[in-house]
């Protein structure tokens, strides 16, 4: 299954370059694995008129700022790019990061941008048909000399991309937790699939379904990177819980979607003993989420006390499972042949 890795989930909600960078920066030097933007150009949360920078460009330059950490864009919607497009900004980024980048896919969500912008947002349904020959697309440009394609969304003929990414296979996340037809392209598709936790029960499941569907692919489902993305907020004892959950819930809108992604208010021992049930379960990747103003505090906590314990508690199941680098092990990629069908 692989080491664990632990990383913060950024975004790009802020005001300058600098208090992106701050944090990336920061987290390095906490001995974080892995830092992630999105990729939405008007995040609901934020409102009409929030402010927001373009996820692949902040990339590059936090990326080029930094020298150790995982850098990722978690992940990166159908809707707003060419796949070529797509490859071609993921093969330079890795070029940027010095072979470091994770790329994440997704069907795409709730974004003002589609409104205000007027950019297409199919229905669900093409959405996923358009994530499925998405994958292709890109994996094809990123390992072929040339990629021809032929789909219903997208038809590429004879296309090349130069230079290639710098990671041999460079990993492809998936992100998404739809049983029906997102976990079918993580399974063709993915070395990193990632999802809200949700509780642990749902997160069972859903690996179970992910399981059946690379059964159908032909593919073994520890092949594949469990990801989780939560939220929580750390108070260095208990006499200081109750205040710092009333400070965050105090910045959320009233019934905010996000409450649900909060795994923890409390200690970091708490947080702890929420998070091995996930580890338990197959999560490899668990990033924490952070938006402005930063939790410092939480940050800081869950680096020092929650990482170093989480990774003792689970050394048996690490230890027990066959070596393996800390890179997604390939799945079983389409022949020459396959990728210029339809």
């Amino acid at each position: 299954m692989g080491v664990i890795r632990f990383g913060l989930h950024s975004g790009q909600q802020y005001r300058t370059f600098d208090e992106a960078l701050l944090l990336w920066r920061r987290a390095e030097e906490l001995g974080y694995d892995w830092v992630s933007v999105f990729d939405h150009y008007r995040p609901p949360l934020g409102g009409p008129n929030g402010v927001c920078f373009d996820g692949p460009t902040l990339l590059s330059a936090l990326a080029a700022h930094t020298s150790r950490v995982r850098c990722a864009i978690l992940v990166s919607s159908v809707t707003w790019r060419h796949p070529a497009v797509a490859a071609a900004i993921a093969a330079t980024l890795d070029h940027v990061s010095g072979g470091r980048l994770e790329f994440g896919l997704g069907a795409g969500g709730p974004d003002l941008g589609y409104q205000q912008y007027g950019i297409p947002f199919p229905e669900p349904r093409v959405r996923l048909e358009m994530l499925e020959e998405y994958c292709q697309v890109v994996r094809g440009l990123w390992s072929r000399e040339r990629t021809t394609f032929h789909g219903r969304h997208y038809d590429l003929v004879d296309a090349r991309l130069s230079p290639k990414p710098l990671q041999a296979r460079l990993p492809l996340v998936i992100g998404g937790g739809g049983e029906k037809r997102t976990l079918r392209v993580v399974a063709r598709h993915a070395d990193v699939w990632n999802t809200l936790a949700g509780d642990p029960g749902e997160y069972r499941r859903k690996r179970e379904v992910l399981a059946r569907h690379c059964a159908e692919a032909g593919r073994d489902p520890g092949e594949i990177r469990g990801s989780i993305t939560f939220r929580a907020v750390l108070a260095a004892d208990e006499a200081r819980v109750g205040l710092r959950r009333a400070e965050r819930l105090a910045m959320l809108p009233a019934g905010s979607p996000d409450l649900a992604e909060y795994v923890t208010f409390g200690t970091p021992e708490e947080c702890v003993r929420d998070l091995l049930p996930y580890v338990r379960l197959g999560a490899r990747d668990l990033l924490l989420g952070v938006r402005p103003p930063v939790d410092w505090e939480t940050v800081e906590l869950f680096a020092e006390r929650v990482v170093p314990a989480l990774r003792a508690a689970s050394a048996p199941t690490e230890s027990s499972a066959p070596p393996t680098s800390t890179e997604p092990t390939a799945p079983p990629g389409p022949t020459a042949a396959s990728a210029s069908s339809a």
